[in-house]
This record gives C-alpha cells, sequence and structure tokens, in this order.
C-alpha cells in the first residue's frame, strides 16, 4: 500500500509559493544569513541591474565551485570547529547513546566521487555494500538533488528511502519500511503542480545552451539542473546569461546552486531540510528526545538540513569537504572514502552492541 501525501495534507507540508521578493530568503523569516541564503541573494532572477547582476551569478558561481583550498582565517582553525568525524568517533558515539540514530546521505560527492559526467557517478560495490549493512542497523535515507528514479538507480538498494528533487520526491523502502509498524510505503510529492512548467524550462534551457561547450541539462523531475564542471569559465557569463534569458519569465521558479551546478526549482517552503523533518515524522520520531539524526552531505543544498539539526540541537551534521568552507555542520570528512570509513565504524560499533 503506497501513502500519497498531497500538498496541504499537514502543516508541514505546506507549500506556499512565495513572492520574488522572498527569494532572496526561500521563504525564510528568521534572519537567517546561511551560506545558501547569501547564494539565493546573489541568484535573484528577475533583479535589475543586467551586467551587475550576471557579475554577481558569476562570482557566486566561482565561490561554491573552489578549485584550492581557501583561508578560513586559517585551515587548522576551521579543522577545530568542524574535526574529523573520524577522529572525533568516540565523541559522536557518546552524544548517541541510549538513542536512535536515523542516518541522511547525500550522493553525489558524499558516497560516489564527483566526476564530470552527472551521468557516471557511479558509487562502488565495497560502498553499496557498506550502505546496505548500515540500513540493516539503522533507518537509512539518500537525499540527493538528483530525480529519486535515478539515484535509486544508481544506489540499487530497495531497504532505503529516497527523496530526491532535493526532497521534493520521498519514497520508503520497496521491501517495507523495517522501522515503521505499518507495514507500507509513503510517498511525498509536495510540488506535483510544478511538473508541467519544470518539464517546459527543461527543453528551453537545452535549447539554450547548446552554445555553451561543455554545459549539461539534466531533468531531475522536480527540478532542473545546469551543469558547468566542463564549461571553460570564461563561458560562465554566457551560460548565467542563457539561464537567466528562460528563467526571468517563470516567476514561480527561483535558482539556487550547488557545486558546479545551477539548480532550478520551484518556489516552495521546501528543501533537504523539510525533507529530513518529513521523514523523521514519518518514521515516528517527530519531536522525540530519543532520536539521533546523522546527516553526511557535501553540497551547498545539504546546508538546509544541517541547520534544522544544529536549531534543534539534535543529532549532527557532517559536511563532506577538502576546503575551509562556512557551514552548520558540527563535523567533517573529507571524501566519500573516508564518508565509507565513518559509516563502517557505525555499523561494527551497532553490530558489537547487538552481539552480532
Amino acid at each position: 500500500m503506497v501513502r500519497f501525501v498531497e500538498e496541504n495534507t499537514t502543516k508541514m507540508l505546506e507549500t506556499k509559493v512565495i513572492s520574488n521578493s522572498e527569494v532572496l530568503y526561500v521563504g525564510r523569516d528568521d534572519g537567517d544569513t546561511s551560506p545558501s541564503t547569501k547564494a539565493l541573494h546573489d541568484f535573484q532572477i528577475n533583479g535589475g541591474g543586467g551586467g551587475g547582476l550576471i557579475r554577481s551569478w558569476v562570482d557566486s558561481m566561482r565561490a561554491c565551485s573552489p578549485t584550492r583550498p581557501k583561508s578560513f582565517n586559517n585551515q587548522s582553525c576551521w579543522i577545530k570547529e568542524h574535526p574529523s568525524a573520524l577522529n572525533m568517533f568516540e565523541e559522536i558515539l557518546n552524544k548517541s547513546e541510549g538513542k536512535q540514530v536515523v542516518m541522511f546521505l547525500d550522493y553525489d560527492g558524499t558516497l560516489s566521487p564527483i566526476v564530470d559526467d552527472p551521468d557516471r557517478a557511479f558509487m562502488s560495490k565495497k560502498m553499496r555494500n557498506t550502505v546496505r549493512k548500515l540500513a540493516k542497523c539503522f533507518p537509512t535515507a539518500i537525499v540527493s538533488g538528483r530525480c529519486r528514479e535515478k539515484v535509486s538507480s544508481f544506489v540499487k538498494l530497495t531497504e532505503l528511502y529516497y527523496a530526491g528533487s532535493h526532497g521534493m520526491d520521498i519514497k520508503g523502502p520497496e521491501q517495507g519500511p523495517k522501522y515503521k509498524k505499518e507495514n507500507q510505503s509513503l510517498l511525498c510529492q509536495p510540488a506535483t503542480e510544478f511538473l508541467p512548467v519544470i518539464n517546459e524550462v527543461f527543453k528551453k534551457l537545452l535549447e539554450k545552451t547548446k552554445s555553451i561547450p561543455g554545459a549539461k541539462v539534466e531533468n531531475n523531475k522536480f527540478c532542473a539542473s545546469v551543469h558547468f564542471r566542463c564549461v571553460e569559465e570564461n563561458k560562465w557569463s554566457d551560460l548565467a546569461n542563457q539561464v537567466r534569458s528562460v528563467l526571468k519569465n517563470y516567476p514561480k521558479l527561483m535558482l539556487t546552486q550547488g557545486r558546479k551546478v545551477l539548480e532550478i526549482r520551484p518556489i516552495i517552503k521546501w528543501d533537504k531540510g523539510k525533507a529530513l523533518e518529513f521523514l523523521l515524522e514519518s518514521l515516528g520520531y517527530n519531536n522525540c528526545t530519543d532520536v539521533f539524526p546523522i546527516y553526511i552531505g557535501d553540497d551547498l543544498t545539504d546546508e538546509d538540513a544541517f541547520k534544522i539539526l544544529r536549531d534543534k540541537k539534535q543529532g549532527l551534521g557532517i559536511l563532506v569537504s577538502k576546503y575551509a568552507k562556512e557551514t552548520n555542520a558540527s563535523y567533517s570528512l573529507q571524501e566519500p572514502d573516508e564518508v565509507m570509513d565513518f559509516l563502517e565504524r557505525l555499523v561494527d560499533w551497532k553490530q558489537l552492541r547487538c552481539g552480532a
């Protein structure tokens, strides 16, 4: 049985469309100055200024796509503030003592390496086996900007929860949620009404970006992604102009960004943080004090989930990055291999406690 959660079914699923002026803060009114909010300020679509606006876009594209370590006062200071989750593993275990650990994992750059061709972002067999064992120990969800069906085809594990399109498309395990009393899957799609317009914009972006060598447009169902990893930096302004020429005619869409990618998304109050909250509620852990969510991600869009955990003082976020970045995460890991090491340690710890 599939439970389909419509827009406005519950208070948490309200997806009020926000105005263009509110795009600067993604519908927030809490004075948030997180990295994602700052980037969205630079990515206002319909502002004036023309060339100045495009320069601002390109500056943001550079800022969110580092090619070398940047000073964060100094690197050692940043590491002290966001220590390695491997080095602090015992501390993390102590914080989770007596609580139900729930795992949330980004895909690209977290479970798989970042590659030039997004269609070839395959995870290793060893990583897949590690995630499979992890899901036997804890409720586990993949939260990705990718289309849910695509990331599921990459991971190839039916026992997981999948939240695609930045959490706008959520489905429970095909095998039946082990951690829920009711033997049913769940499906949450709070942006269904935007499917036609996203598909329309995707087709226009395909046509508009043909003239930009290396640009790749991906249809992620509830959002569209314009990858510029293989675009020469001197062509980024041209790409930004082409993207803006399309989006200026769609006031109900907004532009956000990740690592070498521009994301076109519906202007609704929904993101990876909301997806995390929805999944915790669906698992029966809403407002529980005995749950310990761990969210691991490498992208700017993961900051929404990190911020939720930070503000609630519940669980922890782990940023995957070799570079010092402003982040709401508590700990850090440098690359997918370290993520796998961390997950394997969690599995070993759980199996030891259970006498497996």
